[in-house]
């Protein structure tokens, strides 16, 4: 490799950029690789005095992302403060009740895991990869704006604003949704714009969240719930543009009421307890993962609707799939500069291509379900959440999809360590 190259190159050092770049420096079939990431704004860590509040963007995190950032040794860096476990969620139609008809209830206690899940803040993942030992000690961290792709038969090339060229046996697009490698790359999506937003805040309730997750189908979309170890809830309200800008400039008490009677008053009176903030809604999918030299993870090969909390958890899988896939080539004998081949890539394409699909199309689909005000619709959506809260079966399918332990998992999230 020449001296301004390396094995692996990720473009995006976010959240999935990061955790596949550390999953590749973690892995023994590496160990002699060079891997770098370029990120055009890094994070600035923070002081330990500083940002003891809890961020807006928070997520879900699954089973099989905790045991992803585990092996990379980023999950045991999260503040204990900052990681709130919840042992059950309760999901319920707008004419239904909690617990009651027309609604689905998920416990820790059926699922034989310890709970069902993490609310964590984005820039605490982001950070603990960051500080990790492996991302630390193995990753180059490159500062710099992409511009251009090129690619030749045994290696691609990132051009840079300054000028510079960096080159790689194989490059990973990390970008984000609207990912410029993926459009330098030539990779064509399908997608819409849902017409809606993502009204996040933070708030203190009467009543306590329990350890729960509560979310709630309204027409305009659902609205979340989520619980915070400090006793707080972070609340993700899909909902219209204009409603999503009306509860991001309205008296902070007119919101509370709104967010109260939007929950069914199920955890009493609201109290708004942080920033206000919306975002808009989009399904993106690449219509291929991978080309010569060149692969896509996370939301810059799919951006998925936050109704059920997966998007990180995929592109995490993502990282699993890829990093596993290219180790077990390495193992049968490929040579470091052939990662990038087209061959090995389709490998990765094919699995997480199906599995993906499979979520976007779930998720797609009971958005628009709830969403529509048919009564016929309404009737069977409430029949529907009876029988599925009365089987067994169904509810373990659905958390173990919600787990991401479910389906054609990567080896490393089905092994217990």
């Amino acid at each position: 490799m020449k001296k301004t190259g390396f094995h692996i190159l990720v473009i995006g050092g976010g959240l999935v950029g990061t955790c596949v770049a550390a999953l590749a420096a973690t892995h023994p079939q590496f160990a002699d690789l060079r891997i770098a990431v370029l990120e055009a704004q890094p994070p600035m860590m923070p002081p330990p005095e500083a940002a003891e509040d809890i961020d807006l963007r928070v997520s879900a995190i699954s089973r099989a992302s905790e045991r992803i950032l585990r092996e990379i040794g980023a999950w045991q860096l999260l503040p204990a403060q900052h990681v709130s476990a919840y042992d059950d969620m309760v999901v319920w139609d707008a004419e239904g009740k909690p617990r009651g008809s027309g609604s689905i209830h998920f416990s820790a206690s059926e699922s034989g895991e310890p709970n069902l899940g993490y609310i964590v803040e984005n820039r605490r993942v982001l950070w603990s990869i960051y500080d990790s030992a492996a991302f630390r000690n193995r990753v180059t961290l490159l500062r710099g704006e992409l511009t251009g792709l090129e690619f030749d038969e045994d290696h691609a090339a990132a051009i840079l604003s300054d000028g510079r060229r960096i080159e790689a046996a194989l490059i990973i697009g990390s970008d984000g949704s609207n990912s410029p490698s993926r459009k330098l790359a030539g990779i064509e999506t399908t997608g819409w714009d849902y017409q809606q937003r993502a009204f996040v805040t933070h708030v203190r309730t009467q009543h306590t969240h329990a350890r729960t997750a509560w979310q709630r189908f309204l027409p305009d979309g659902p609205i979340a719930y989520l619980p915070l170890a400090d006793g707080r809830s972070s609340i993700v309200w899909t909902t219209t543009p204009e409603h999503a800008e009306r509860l991001v400039a309205e008296a902070p008490e007119q919101v509370a009421k709104q967010l109260m009677l939007a929950l069914d008053c199920t955890l009493g009176t609201v109290e708004l307890a942080g920033l206000r903030g919306q975002f808009p809604l989009r399904l993106t999918h690449a219509k291929d993962y991978c080309r010569e030299r060149f692969v896509l993870v996370g939301d810059a090969a799919h951006a998925i609707h936050p109704l059920a909390g997966q998007g990180v958890n995929l592109g995490f899988l993502d990282s699993a799939a890829l990093v596993e896939v290219l180790a077990d080539e390495l193992d049968r004998g490929l040579k470091p500069t052939q990662l990038g081949e087209r061959r090995v890539l389709r490998r990765y394409e094919r699995w997480r291509k199906s599995e993906n699909a499979v979520a976007l199309g779930l998720v797609d689909g009971l958005n628009k379900l709830f969403g529509s005000r048919a009564d016929s619709l309404g009737w069977a959506r409430r029949a529907g959440l009876n029988i599925v809260d009365g089987s067994a079966l169904a509810k373990r399918f659905l958390m173990g999809r919600a787990l991401g332990t479910g389906g054609d998992a990567p080896a490393l999230v089905r092994t217990h360590r």
